[in-house]
């Protein structure tokens, strides 16, 4: 099982991307608590030149408050990760599948809740 799923959009820079996939999420209830700009860090911290690659915080409310009260310690993994990185190509927008990353958890009531992220995650991926 892979724990992401993806999509390449050929024609958008990164700042466009981050745009697009924040008005995705926000039109599915999602908002983006944190960004961070790994570029920027690298070459900030150790003087690094890496590829423009932001990683986005998203939480649903809703989702997240049910995840917490099944599993106190499910902050842990949370918010989800959904990365936005320049590829050759283009831009690839990539989300974490909260089913594999929940696997890790001996918690039952946390499936339905992590499958409902992922298919609201694929889907907004998906529809970029």
């Amino acid at each position: 099982m892979s724990y992401y799923f993806a999509k390449t959009l050929p024609n958008l820079d990164v700042d466009q991307a981050v745009a697009r996939v924040t008005e995705a999420l926000k039109a599915d209830g999602f908002g983006v608590l944190t960004t961070i700009d790994v570029k920027e860090t690298l070459k900030a911290k150790i003087g690094a030149d890496f590829r423009p690659y932001r990683i986005l915080g998203a939480c649903n409310p809703p989702l997240a408050h049910q995840a917490l009260q099944s599993e106190e310690h499910i902050g842990l993994m949370l918010p989800c990760n959904v990365v936005v990185q320049e590829k050759d190509g283009g831009v690839e927008v990539s989300a974490i599948d909260p089913v594999a990353s929940m696997q890790a958890i001996d918690n039952p009531s946390l499936g339905g809740i992590a499958t409902q992220v992922r298919e609201r995650l694929r889907k907004i991926i998906e529809g970029l």
